[in-house]
């Protein structure tokens, strides 16, 4: 009898939510930067694997990156079941 894999579907969802979400402190240059940053949100609501995606320089994108992976959530749902969720966002030094 050949094997068939199913995947469920959410049927009752809720997306992540921001529990402590500090902004991270960033030196105004003469120019305005953007630094943009994927990461996963995992189901203990810590961020995880952050990744710049738009780097400003070294300094500025581990400032950012360090108060990001300080961050807290209430991990999203799926059918009542804590489940991964990847986010995205962006900072301006302006």
């Amino acid at each position: 009898m050949p094997h068939t894999s199913a995947q469920a579907t959410c049927e009752a969802t809720r997306p992540p939510e921001a529990l402590a979400t500090p902004n991270p402190l960033l030196e105004p240059p003469d120019t305005a930067a953007k630094i943009r940053v994927s990461f996963i949100i995992g189901t203990d609501g810590r961020v995880h694997s952050p990744l710049i995606l738009e780097g400003a320089g070294p300094v500025e994108d581990r400032t950012v990156l360090d108060v990001v992976r300080s961050w807290r959530y209430r991990p999203a749902m799926c059918n009542g079941v804590p489940t991964e969720a990847e986010a995205k966002v962006e900072f301006s030094s302006r």
